[in-house]
């Protein structure tokens, strides 16, 4: 393999395990949000403001990993 096909290979782990993390995550994360907000319906406000932070959070760190996969495919030091 070039190096030029380690770095798609790359790039597409990046992703695609990011992704993965991510919507594995806000699913877990959605669940145990249900399940407390059956539990105590009276805090269900409290609770929903900080379950869309950590899933902004959540998907920030998706957009990085992303960001810099697209940095090694379109500034690639290999190639040339």
């Amino acid at each position: 393999m070039t190096n030029v096909a380690m770095v798609a290979l790359a790039c597409g782990l990046i992703i695609g395990l990011g992704a993965i993390g991510a919507c594995l995550g806000i699913a877990i994360m959605g669940g145990k949000y249900i399940e407390a907000s059956a539990r105590q319906p009276e805090l269900m406000n409290a609770l929903q403001t900080k379950m869309f932070l950590l899933a902004g959070l959540i998907d920030a760190a998706f957009l990085i990993g992303v960001g810099i996969a697209m940095m090694f495919a379109f500034a690639n030091p290999f190639v040339g």
